[in-house]
Order: structure tokens, then C-alpha cells, then sequence
């Protein structure tokens, strides 16, 4: 039988390390993500995924022993990493946009087109999202693509409930207005930007 979410929280709590390496299994692909959405780098996202794991374990005491999920402690720690990387990431993105292009030899392998694809559509998020505040673009991504409700992604941020939904309702329309200043012919004969999209996308209502 799995341990319940608030056993699984005290445990952590009083340093159980087979507790703590149960919490890594769940949710070590979340924070990895989560990460990478916020920062666009596959490196980065690795790093920030460790930090935060490691960061968990040094703060543990501060876990209550109620409370459901440690999901949203955690990608609130990882949130924080996420912003204190993209500056670095930002650094090393000039860098390299300076430097002179590799010859890129074709290869047409079913993996080589599928990350083509993830970067090509990673790049898309990021240019959309980088015409977000920072607290807009974090509240989005904890609520889009996390899939924390709202009570969750106020837990994560430190912040009360209507102040994330009054950021992710900002962060919509601000998608939605810039989907319709990017607007091409093929977009108008039915074709979603990214912006579009990504303002489109479902979030989950508080937990009842």
C-alpha cells in the first residue's frame, strides 16, 4: 500500500532518506520540466533540478506534517532556481550567438526529427513567454503546465490566491493581444501562434 501524501510528508520531515528518494521517483520529472519551460535550456533545467532536490533536503524541517502533496513546495523552490538561472542562461546565449555557426550534417533518424521538434516548439514557449513578466510567466507555467490548481500555485509562490489569478488572467490576455499582433495569413485561415495556444490552454480549479 503507497504511503499516504501527509506520511509521506512527515517522513520527509524527520530526514527518512527512503522517503525522500520516494519524493525524487514522483516528482523529479516535474521539477525538471517545470524548469526547462522557465528557462529553455535542457542543461539548465538539469542543473535546476538537482539544486532543487537539494535544496528541499536542506530545508526539510520547514515541511509541514499536513497538507497533501509536496509537489507545489517543490516547484516553488524550483521556480526561484529557474529565476535566478535564466540570467545565466541569457549570458551564455550572447556567448554563443557570437560565435561562428557548426556545419550541421543532415540526419533524418526518427529521434533527430522529434528533437528538432521539442527544440523548435521550446523555442516558441520561450518567445512568448519572454513577452511576459516574470511573475506572469511563472504563474502560467505552474498552472498550465504543472497542473497546479490555484490554491497550489499560491502555496508554491508564497502568494495569496486572487493575486494568481489576477496574474494568470493578465498573462492570457496579454498572450491572447500578442497572438493577434503576430497574426499571419496562414494563422488567419485557422492556425494557432504560439501565444494563441498557450493562452488557450486549460487550468485547473481549486481543489474542493
Amino acid at each position: 500500500m503507497r504511503d499516504s501524501e501527509d506520511d509521506v510528508r512527515r517522513r520527509v520531515r524527520e530526514g527518512d532518506r527512503e522517503a525522500f528518494a520516494l519524493l525524487y521517483e514522483q516528482f523529479a520529472r516535474a521539477v525538471y520540466n517545470h524548469g526547462l519551460r522557465l528557462t529553455g535550456d535542457w542543461s539548465t533545467a538539469e542543473e535546476i533540478m538537482s539544486d532543487t532536490f537539494l535544496t528541499a533536503w536542506r530545508i526539510r524541517l520547514r515541511v509541514q506534517e499536513d497538507g497533501g502533496s509536496l509537489l507545489p513546495w517543490l516547484l516553488g523552490i524550483a521556480t526561484h532556481k529557474a529565476d535566478n538561472a535564466r540570467r545565466g542562461v541569457r549570458r551564455r546565449q550572447l556567448f554563443l550567438a557570437r560565435q561562428p555557426q557548426p556545419r550541421v550534417e543532415e540526419d533524418f533518424a526518427p529521434r533527430t526529427i522529434g528533437r528538432i521538434d521539442d527544440a523548435r516548439y521550446l523555442r516558441a514557449v520561450q518567445t512568448a513567454l519572454g513577452r511576459l513578466r516574470r511573475q506572469e510567466r511563472e504563474v502560467l507555467a505552474l498552472c498550465v503546465w504543472s497542473g497546479l490548481d490555484y490554491q497550489q500555485t499560491a502555496e508554491a509562490l508564497g502568494i495569496a490566491v486572487g493575486t494568481v489569478r489576477s496574474r494568470l488572467s493578465r498573462a492570457r490576455k496579454k498572450l491572447a493581444h500578442l497572438a493577434e499582433e503576430d497574426r499571419e495569413p496562414p494563422a488567419a485561415r485557422g492556425e494557432m501562434t504560439s501565444a494563441a495556444a498557450i493562452a488557450a490552454l486549460p487550468v485547473r480549479e481549486e481543489l474542493t
